[in-house]
């Protein structure tokens, strides 16, 4: 569990350099890596929750949380993403399901949105949009940030910050209800214990995620970071997509 556990750690300081908390990677890298896919959401979700937590707190404390705007798609997502933990997902599907989502993940990473044209969107139009992001979130372990973060950059929903703010707090609640959902599916104490049996993996992306909000504050190559990210999302994506 050594190398997986490094490999973890890296994700964690590559996504909280950049806001996002690194789920889809870890679904990944725990498929690749072996671990039985009942257990893979349940491990990313819980490693969600430890990376995007501080820098949910920061972003709160520093005032720049758009409550009134962000909890509404809180409440729809949150409620998805618990079923999605429910859902019992077979492992075909879900590598389609991941594969499909990483490739969208390292578009969303490429893609400098808040230098591009501004998008026209009903703001209604982002409640749905929101519910399937929890549900996705759910079922294959992810927060659903790296695709919401794209989005509200680019119909100019808020400031940056404002953005970023908003999808650490999207990460954390849908990872909460999800991994809720998925410790119910997998018989609570059992699934418990199967998570904690791989502790040195959330270790490491407690200390990976500690150093990358550093990079993050410390406002590093950010743009740098992302391409690297997209280049190790993107190859996990293809491996899982056409098995080599």
């Amino acid at each position: 569990m050594g190398g997986l556990a490094i490999a973890f750690g890296f994700t964690a300081l590559l996504y909280a350099a950049v806001g996002f908390g690194g789920g889809s990677t870890y679904t990944a890298l725990l498929i690749l890596g072996g671990v039985a896919v009942g257990l893979v959401p349940a491990i990313s979700l819980a490693c969600n929750v430890i990376v995007v937590s501080g820098g949910t707190i920061r972003f709160a404390r520093a005032g720049v949380m758009p409550w009134a705007k962000a909890l509404p798609l809180i409440a729809v997502a949150a409620p998805l993403a618990f079923l999605g933990g429910l859902t019992p997902v077979k492992q075909g599907m879900l590598v389609t399901l991941l594969g499909l989502s990483l490739l969208a993940s390292a578009l969303a990473l490429l893609i400098q949105p808040r230098t591009a044209k501004p998008v026209l969107l009903r703001p209604a139009l982002l409640l749905p949009i929101a519910a399937a992001l929890g549900y996705l979130a759910g079922v294959v372990g992810i927060g659903g940030g790296i695709f919401l973060a794209p989005i509200l950059h680019l119909i100019r929903w808020a400031e940056e910050r404002s953005v970023a703010a908003t999808a650490s707090l999207f990460i954390l609640v849908n990872s909460l209800f999800g991994l809720t959902g998925q410790l119910i599916k997998g018989q609570g104490n059992a699934m418990v214990g199967a998570v904690a049996s791989h502790w040195p993996l959330l270790v490491a992306v407690l200390i990976g995620g500690a150093i990358g909000t550093q990079l993050a504050v410390k406002s590093g190559p950010a743009a740098l970071i992302r391409r690297l990210t997209a280049v190790l999302v993107g190859f996990v994506a293809i491996r899982l997509l056409f098995g080599f």
